[in-house]
């Protein structure tokens, strides 16, 4: 199947789809859009691989989302397992997530970039890229500062042995520029087309580093704002980008397709 667009992050086994996933996932491969599901814990993981086993246009992403991180909280380890099989392109979502942290915030702390070095370890074992969440407290950075601290430290050791995407990128220059700096991608939502706050760094970052996505079910772009989101609805964020950038869409979209399929090794 010749696919013309991939949506890098995306949860087609949330309940959102339980009406209708089947149907999405047919309408996407008439279009020729394919998506990475991403796990966020043992059993979601599970299901993004048996979903990506069923469709050959689907692929998985496997790890433990730092959100969910609670004091006590350990690295499954059988999310090894899940990260060997030939459709797993990635491994996460995982990194740092300071949004909602509690009264054992520091203690939380802590155990989130214990539980991302181990999905670090894990994804040069079997040679695949991270797949970043990181979630600030609000009106900072601190996550971003804290995740690629550890993330440089990974890439002066192993060098590109350390590599993967930044999802929903919502940084500032200096991060973006550090992203950059040590071979991470970086990728957009459909927030791009409602607000103009990325659009510096959309036309900043090389072509060949940026990636589309849309984190279905969530943030649905326009003209779908405000409704379920879809894999279906990634050619509204491509189009975004082409335009911010002031490039030909055409050009944009096979870029940004084939950025994807190097980026995961795709077998596409």
């Amino acid at each position: 199947m010749k696919l013309e667009y991939i949506d890098i992050h995306s949860h087609l086994y949330f309940p959102d789809f339980d009406t209708d996933r089947e149907k999405v996932i047919e309408d996407m491969s008439h279009k020729g859009i394919g998506t990475i599901t991403i796990g966020t814990d043992r059993d979601s993981s599970q299901r993004a691989v048996d979903m990506a086993i069923q469709h050959e246009h689907l692929f998985a992403c496997v790890g433990q989302h730092p959100g969910d991180v609670v004091a006590g909280s350990v690295f499954d380890e059988q999310i090894i397992t899940l990260a060997k099989h030939p459709k797993v392109v990635a491994v996460g979502e995982c990194g740092l997530d300071y949004f909602r942290l509690g009264h054992d915030s520091e203690i939380v702390k802590e155990i989130q970039k214990n539980i991302f070095k181990s999905h670090m370890e894990l994804a040069r074992e079997v040679k695949k890229p991270l797949m970043l969440h990181i979630r600030p407290s609000a009106k900072s950075y601190d996550a971003y500062g804290d995740a690629l601290s550890i993330l440089e430290s990974a890439y002066d050791t192993y060098g590109d042995a350390i590599r993967g995407n930044a999802h929903f990128f919502a940084g500032d220059m200096d991060i973006l520029k550090r992203f950059l700096a040590i071979g991470f991608t970086v990728s957009f939502t459909g927030v791009i087309t409602f607000t103009h706050d990325y659009d510096e760094y959309i036309r900043y970052a090389p072509l060949d580093m940026i990636m589309s996505e849309t984190d279905a079910p969530f943030v649905a772009p326009v003209p779908f704002r405000g409704s379920r989101n879809a894999p279906l609805y990634v050619p509204e964020v491509v189009t975004a980008i082409a335009s911010i950038r002031g490039e030909d869409c055409e050009t944009v979209k096979n870029t940004l397709r084939n950025n994807a399929i190097r980026q995961f090794s795709l077998p596409v």
